[in-house]
């Protein structure tokens, strides 16, 4: 965090406020559409960051370039009592505001709404700030869509597997916070990272495609 310039640490912080904030607030609106109004009695259906941001994955997004908020809590069973899928469009709806949000910087940035410069003091430039907010909301968005507990990415995976692959995928579902941290801490301390072996050629595959660039 401390080796981080000026320009890029407010770009980091600012973005975090917005896009945890819009994440979580994906899911409760959603959440509440559907039927459950356990986000609305927990204080969660607001754009209010206060409500939404987790202190050790705020710190983690600012410092690593991904990080967390606190989950919105939500009840399955009154969402299964509305539709079979509705637990899945609430877990896609945080992954799926990320994906508007970068849409939204790289058409920016794309289309040169905004002149393409450098940073020239300790305030971030509009494009510097701009790439970072698209790059920052795509990490979010892939990293969202792993397939472990308390991912999104679990959820929306197990709605689309067959019943037979389901039953064992919910064995394993206990394990995935271990798991998860044994993956982003763990492996690499051997020099095995599979995320960023993953999400790297993602992300930038990501950006291309969104900012035009071969």
């Amino acid at each position: 965090m401390l080796n981080l310039a000026p320009s890029l640490l407010i770009s980091r912080i600012v973005t975090l406020i917005i896009a945890l904030t819009v994440h979580e607030f994906s899911h409760a609106f959603i959440a509440d559409r559907l039927g459950d109004r356990t986000p609305r009695a927990n204080g969660r259906l607001t754009l209010n960051p206060l409500k939404h941001l987790d202190v050790l994955g705020s710190l983690m997004l600012i410092v690593a370039g991904f990080g967390w908020a606190k989950p919105v809590p939500v009840n399955p069973y009154a969402l299964r009592q509305r539709s079979r899928s509705a637990l899945m469009w609430v877990s896609l709806a945080g992954p799926g505001s990320n994906l508007l949000l970068a849409l939204a910087a790289g058409l920016i940035l794309r289309f040169r709404l905004v002149p393409w410069q450098a940073s020239a003091g300790f305030l971030p430039s509009a494009a510097e700030f701009l790439f970072t907010f698209l790059s920052i909301n795509l990490i979010l968005l892939l990293f969202n869509l792993i397939p472990l507990s308390p991912l999104d990415g679990e959820k929306i995976l197990e709605f689309f597997l067959p019943p037979s692959i389901a039953v064992k995928y919910a064995r394993i579902q206990p394990y995935g916070p271990i798991l998860l941290m044994v993956l982003l801490f763990g492996l690499p301390l051997i020099g095995v990272d599979i995320i960023s072996w993953i999400m790297t050629p993602a992300l930038t595959g990501l950006q291309k495609i969104i900012l035009g660039v071969s």
